[in-house]
């Protein structure tokens, strides 16, 4: 366990901002208009029931493995190699932190998007234009984190509360502008509402729920920086109320003020569409500011957190012990530069996507749906089998259950994310191995056991198979 300079010691309200922070993103900005696609506010009332509901329960692991785990201080990945060995904990650490670089490909979309509302010239944010911008503030963003971790950490604060208010006045505005008869209108979708079942409709909002609860983890994964360990867990809890209450009124809101169809069709980010519906330009202006500089903090915060996965995982030797490095300034830099070099990789092939926005989005929750899923079974394990428990018999009850719905809903978020983009995970988490072969090879190990070497050649089938779909038309990005 490295130490840490008291320094840097972050508290209970810095790493529930980091929660928020990591959590308030590209996401709730888009939640209107993904919602409006797929249902009205009855399935919404049920998906959100659902993600809410399976995503606490996922919390609560989390704050249990922190209390009874606190020798494992890298969170995602430290839970999976504990539970489940060598490679597992490697995909878990390398499906989380490509996938949190993605989903950081997906905020310079969504502000070049966002921009182009107003300035043609960037587009639905995959323009050359865009693109040359984003690269601009990846490079940008790299060197002010490569000055410190702290000084970060404390702009992430402050960011997270300014992001707040422009969302908060959404709210207020729309509450008083609300029309129950328009609303009730909406309830089981109203005009023009594509004929599916309730499962599918719920289904079909499943992994926009995963990418907007992503951060739920992020106390978690910057644990060795809290002043006391008990903050972790309390921060993922509060930080999980107050996003989850923001991002069901954002969703149910809007169905009071336009028709579901009206909200289907609009452009993202949608809440600045429908607060420009309901107010006028100054609205989509308003709510436009407030996304940049929601989306920009959020940048910051999965910045770190993607740099922090990758670092661990070097200082266990999981991934190459180059990347477990530090600075002078204390950041795991060698981490940072890979994590940037492949942000800037996936906003160039951004060029080639129909919609580039929605891809990278799904991809990101696909991403870490393993993760999350070893999570929820090490939380699992360790209460079947009474690990850490001794005479709190209560406890382990209680934490039995809440492990079990865990892991019921990150199976059932593996089926609704469908084919298509377990293939394209795999596209990823195959070649993604070579940095496995490179930490064994450091350490002269044994690559794989038994039961390693059937999870690897599932992996590289999937990818096999991905690659044929792309190449054929049969899957399209």
């Amino acid at each position: 366990m490295t130490e840490t300079p008291s320094a840097q010691k972050l508290s209970l309200f810095a790493l529930t901002a980091m929660v928020v922070g990591s959590m308030v993103g590209s996401g709730i900005f888009s939640l209107p208009r993904t919602f409006g696609i797929a249902t009205g506010p009855f399935g919404a009332i049920f998906a959100w029931f659902i993600a809410g509901g399976g995503m606490y329960m996922l919390a609560r692991v989390f704050q249990a493995l922190a209390e009874r785990k606190p020798d494992l201080d890298a969170g995602v990945y430290a839970y999976a190699k504990a539970g489940f060995g060598d490679y597992p904990g490697f995909l878990s650490a390398f499906g989380y932190w490509i996938g949190s670089c993605i989903g950081n490909v997906s905020y310079w979309v969504l502000i070049k998007s966002t921009l182009g509302a107003f300035f043609p010239i960037f587009g639905d944010g995959n323009t050359i234009a865009a693109i040359i911008v984003a690269s601009i503030g990846i490079w940008l963003f790299h060197f002010m984190i490569l000055r410190g971790v702290q000084q970060a950490a404390a702009i992430n604060t402050i960011v997270t509360i300014a992001k707040i208010v422009p969302i908060l006045v959404f709210i207020v505005i729309l509450i008083v502008a609300f029309k129950i008869d328009l609303f009730r209108a909406n309830f089981w979708g109203g005009e023009g509402m594509p004929q599916s079942s309730l499962f599918e409709q719920i289904r079909a909002t499943m992994l926009v729920t995963v990418f907007v609860f992503l951060g739920i983890e992020g106390a978690s994964v910057y644990s060795r920086y809290a002043k006391e360990r008990a903050h972790v867990g309390a921060a993922t809890i509060f930080g999980f109320v107050i996003v989850t209450s923001l991002m069901v009124l954002v969703t149910m809101l809007p169905y009071a003020v336009l028709p579901r169809a009206e909200i289907a069709g609009m452009r993202q980010p949608s809440m600045a569409a429908v607060l420009e519906a309901v107010v006028g330009h100054w609205g989509a202006v308003f709510v436009s500011i407030g996304l940049l500089v929601s989306v920009l903090g959020a940048y910051l915060a999965w910045s770190l957190i993607c740099a922090e996965v990758l670092s661990a995982a070097g200082r266990t030797r999981d991934m190459p012990r180059l990347f477990g490095t530090e600075n002078a300034n204390k950041v795991p830099a060698a981490a940072l530069w890979l994590t940037n070099v492949i942000v800037q990789l996936f906003v160039i092939s951004t060029y080639w996507s129909q919609d580039a926005f929605s891809l990278m989005l799904n991809l990101t929750s696909v991403m870490s749906l393993i993760p999350f899923f070893l999570v929820a079974a090490y939380g699992l394990l360790l209460a079947k089998r009474g690990e850490s428990y001794k005479k709190d018999a209560g406890d382990r009850r209680r934490d039995l259950v809440f492990a079990g719905i865990a892991t019921a809903y990150t199976l059932f978020l593996i089926y609704a994310a469908g084919m298509k983009f377990l293939l394209l995970s795999a596209i990823l988490y195959a070649p993604g191995t070579a940095l496995y072969f490179w930490a064994r090879l450091e350490q002269k190990a044994k690559v794989f056991t038994l039961v390693e070497w059937v999870i690897f050649i599932a992996a590289a089938i999937g990818a096999v198979v991905g690659v044929h779909g792309l190449a054929t038309g049969y899957i399209t990005i």
